[in-house]
C-alpha cells in the first residue's frame, strides 16, 4: 500500500514520483514504498481504479479538497508514459471523467465530482464577452455570455445547438441580443470563434446603378423578384430578421438604387442588372424609344383610349394591393406607374408611352378590340289599313193648313238636323236664292205660295265609304350596338304662342307668333345587339303620325294623329318578328224621330232621320334583322338592292310618244362587277 497526504491507497493504485537524474535507483527499485510528494512530477498508472480513490489521489497531488458525489460510480484507467505535473495529471483526470459523463465543478475551496447533467446547475464560473473576444479554456464547466453586434442571436441557436453536448444548454436573451451557453471551457472557446465569424455586418452600402437601355420602373420589380426567389425562408419557430435586398427605381435619372444583404448578394444583383440592361432586338421602336403609335382600323381612338387607361389603372391597383400584402414596397411603388395612352382624332391613332413589355401587352388587347364589327340590316314593313263607312236616311216635310186671308193658319211638318240638312233652313235659303242641299240623293217637293215656291218635302239618302292602305318599307343598316334612325315625312310648323295689341290705345302695332316645327310622318329608330349564338336584341321605337285634314285651317291649331310602338325584342338572324297591331274599330249611330209615329212599321220612316258610321284602323309592324359580318356580305346586299332599284326605274319608263319628245326617264348605271384596285 502507498501512503499519501490524504491517507492510505490500495495496492493497485500506483503513483510514483519521478527519480532525480543523479539517483541510482527509484524507490521501487530499492524495494521501498514512498508516498508521492505534492508538486513533484509523477507517473500515473491507474488500472480499473475506483473513481473515488483516484479522486483522493488527485487531492493529495494538487492540494485541493475533492468531494465525490455518491451518484458517481465506476472505475477509470489513467496511465502516463512519462512523468507529468500535478496540474496535468488533474487535467487528465477531469478529461476521463468527462468521457464517462462526470465532471469536476471547481469552487473556491472545494472541487466536486458530479454527474454532467447536474453540473450545469452547480457551476459558479460565469464569463462575459463580446462577439470575437477570447474565452477561458480547459475542461472546466462554466457559463459564458456572448453579446452579438450584428447578427440576431435567435438565428444562431440552430447553428450552435448541435455543437454543444446534450447535457448542456444554450439560451437567448432577446433584450440584449446575447447568447447564454453552459459548456466546457474548451468548447466555449471554439463556439466563440464560430460566433465571431458569423457576427458580421449583413448589409452593404447604397449603390446607384444607372441604366442605359431598360426602364428603371419596369426593371426594379423584376430584379427584386428574382433576388427574393433565390432566398430561403426562416425556419419554423424563428424570426426572420435578416436584412433583405432592396431595389428602388429612380425615374428621373433612369437608375436603380440597390442595397444588398451582403457583398455576395450585391454582386449577384449587379450581374443580374447588367444582363437585363440590354438594347432591344431588331424590332425595337428605333428613335421613338418607348413611345409607340398604333393606327386603328375599325375602333374609335377617342373612345378606346379611356377604356385602356382604366384597364391599366385597375391592373396597377391589383399589383399594388398584392405587393402591399406581401410586404413588397418596391413592387407596390413600381406598379403605381404605368404607361400613358392618348388618342389622336385626326389620324384615329393611339399614342402609347411605356416599356416594350407593357406595349406588347396593350397591343394584344388593342388587336382584339380593333376587330371589324358586325352590322345589322333591318328590313321593316309598316302596313296601315283604314276603312270608313257612313249611311244616312231621313224624310222631312212641312205643310200649311188654311187659305190666304184666313185669320189663323196652321203649320204641320218635321225637320231634323242630322247631316246638317234642315228643311226649314233649306227653304229659307231657297227663298234668298242661296240654297245648298246636302250630299247624297235629295228628293224634294216645292209648293207655290203667293207666287213663291216653298220647299214642302225633302227625302235624303246617303251611303259613303272610304278605304286607306298605307304601306311603308323603311330599311336601315347600322353597326352592332349602335342606334340608327330614319325619318320619312314633313317638318310641320305648330304655333306655340302669339301676341297682338289690337284694341289698345296706342297706334303702334307689333304682332308676332312663335312657331315650333316637328317631324310628322314615319319615324323608325333601332339599336341592335348581336349575341354569340346569333340572336339579335332590338331596341325599337316606331312612330307613324299625320296631320288631320279637317284641322288645317283651324283657328286652334293643327291636330296630328300619332301611332307609336316602343319595345325590346329578341329575334334570330334572318327571322321575321311582328311587333303588334294597333287596331281601332269605332261605331257611331244617331237618330231623330217623332215619338210614336216613327215607330209605325214602314210608314214610321216618314217621321224620322237616321245616320250611322263605322271606322276601322289596323296598323301592323314587321321587322327582319339580317346580320352582316364581312365585306362580301355587305357587297352582295348592296348590289341586290341596287339592281332592284335599277330594274324598277327601267320598268317605269314613259310610253313612247312622237308628239311629246321626252321618252326617257333617268336610270341608274350598271353596277360595277369588281372593286377597283386601291392606289398605293
Amino acid at each position: 500500500m502507498l501512503t499519501g497526504a490524504s491517507g492510505l491507497f490500495p495496492a493497485n493504485l500506483l503513483a510514483q514520483p519521478a527519480a532525480p537524474a543523479s539517483a541510482a535507483a527509484s524507490p521501487a527499485a530499492t524495494g521501498t514504498s514512498a508516498a508521492p510528494k505534492r508538486g513533484q512530477p509523477i507517473t500515473l498508472n491507474f488500472t480499473n481504479a475506483d473513481i473515488e480513490a483516484v479522486a483522493r489521489t488527485m487531492a493529495t497531488l494538487t492540494g485541493r479538497n475533492v468531494v465525490v458525489d455518491p451518484r458517481v460510480k465506476g472505475t477509470i484507467t489513467l496511465n502516463t508514459e512519462s512523468p507529468v505535473s500535478p496540474a496535468m495529471a488533474y487535467y487528465q483526470f477531469r478529461t476521463l471523467l468527462r468521457l464517462q459523463g462526470y465532471t469536476v465543478v471547481q469552487g473556491d475551496d472545494l472541487d466536486r465530482v458530479l454527474p454532467e447533467a447536474d453540473a450545469k446547475l452547480q457551476s459558479s464560473m460565469v464569463g462575459i464577452s463580446e462577439s470575437g473576444e477570447k474565452t477561458a479554456s480547459g475542461n472546466q464547466l462554466m457559463t459564458q455570455i456572448i453579446r452579438l453586434q450584428h447578427e440576431n442571436a435567435i438565428n444562431l441557436v440552430a447553428i450552435l445547438r448541435p455543437l454543444i453536448s446534450p447535457n448542456n444548454t444554450i439560451n437567448v436573451n432577446p433584450g440584449t441580443n446575447a447568447l447564454v451557453i453552459t459548456d466546457y471551457a474548451d468548447n466555449l472557446r471554439r463556439l466563440a470563434r464560430i460566433v465571431a465569424a458569423l457576427d458580421v455586418a449583413n448589409a452593404t452600402g447604397l449603390e446607384v446603378v444607372p441604366l442605359k437601355h431598360a426602364n428603371a420602373v419596369d426593371l426594379a420589380p423584376l430584379v427584386l423578384r428574382l433576388l427574393d426567389s433565390g432566398g430561403s425562408a426562416a425556419p419554423a419557430g424563428q424570426a426572420d430578421t435578416g436584412f433583405k435586398t432592396t431595389v428602388l427605381a429612380e425615374p428621373r435619372s433612369n437608375a436603380l438604387i440597390l442595397r444588398a444583404a451582403n457583398q455576395a448578394r450585391l454582386a449577384l444583383a449587379m450581374s443580374l442588372i447588367d444582363k437585363l440592361d440590354q438594347p432591344g432586338g431588331s424590332n425595337a421602336n428605333g428613335d421613338a424609344g418607348n413611345i409607340y403609335v398604333v393606327y386603328l382600323k375599325n375602333a374609335n381612338a377617342v373612345q378606346l383610349a379611356p377604356m385602356l387607361r382604366a384597364a391599366i389603372s385597375g391592373e396597377a391597383a391589383g399589383r399594388i394591393a398584392t405587393g402591399a400584402a406581401a410586404g413588397n414596397t418596391a413592387a407596390a411603388n413600381a406598379a403605381s406607374t404605368g404607361g400613358q395612352i392618348q388618342a389622336d382624332p385626326a389620324t384615329n391613332a393611339l399614342i402609347i408611352t411605356g416599356s416594350q413589355p407593357q406595349y406588347r401587352q396593350l397591343r394584344a388587347v388593342i388587336d382584339k378590340l380593333d376587330a371589324r364589327r358586325a352590322q345589322v340590316f333591318v328590313e321593316s314593313l309598316i302596313a296601315e289599313v283604314n276603312a270608313d263607312k257612313a249611311a244616312e236616311f231621313g224624310i222631312q216635310w212641312q205643310g200649311v193648313l188654311g187659305k190666304n186671308g184666313d185669320a189663323n193658319v196652321g203649320l204641320l211638318g218635321t225637320n231634323f238636323s242630322i247631316g246638317g240638312t234642315n228643311i226649314v233652313k233649306l227653304a229659307t235659303s231657297a227663298a234668298s236664292g242661296t240654297v245648298s242641299p246636302s250630299t247624297g240623293i235629295n228628293v224634294g217637293v216645292a209648293s207655290q205660295v203667293n207666287g213663291v215656291y216653298v220647299l214642302g218635302f225633302l227625302a235624303r239618302f246617303l251611303e259613303a265609304s272610304g278605304d286607306g292602305n298605307i304601306l311603308s318599307t323603311p330599311n336601315l343598316l347600322t353597326l352592332d350596338n349602335e342606334e340608327a334612325k330614319i325619318v320619312i315625312g314633313q317638318n310641320v310648323p305648330f304655333v306655340t304662342g302669339q301676341y297682338t295689341n289690337t284694341g289698345a290705345s296706342t297706334t303702334t302695332v307689333n304682332p308676332f307668333q312663335t312657331i315650333e316645327r316637328k317631324d310628322v310622318g314615319l319615324t323608325l329608330r333601332v339599336k341592335p345587339q348581336i349575341s354569340e349564338n346569333g340572336t339579335v336584341k332590338l331596341t325599337i321605337f316606331q312612330e307613324v303620325s299625320s296631320v288631320q285634314a279637317s284641322s288645317v285651317n283651324s283657328a286652334t291649331g293643327l291636330i296630328t294623329n300619332k301611332r307609336s310602338i316602343e319595345s325590346n325584342v329578341l329575334v334570330q338572324d334572318g327571322a321575321i318578328v311582328v311587333l303588334g297591331g294597333l287596331l281601332s274599330d269605332e261605331y257611331a249611330g244617331n237618330q231623330e224621330k217623332v215619338p210614336g209615329l216613327a215607330d209605325v212599321p214602314f210608314f214610321g220612316n216618314l217621321f224620322k232621320s237616321e245616320a250611322r258610321s263605322r271606322k276601322k284602323t289596323n296598323l301592323m309592324v314587321f321587322l327582319r334583322p339580317v346580320v352582316v359580318r364581312d365585306a362580301a356580305a355587305i357587297d352582295a346586299l348592296s348590289l341586290d338592292r341596287y339592281e332592284a332599284m335599277r330594274s324598277s326605274q327601267q320598268q317605269g319608263q314613259p310610253v313612247q310618244s312622237n308628239l311629246v319628245p321626252i321618252n326617257e326617264a333617268p336610270v341608274l348605271p350598271s353596277a360595277p362587277t369588281s372593286t377597283p384596285a386601291k392606289k398605293p
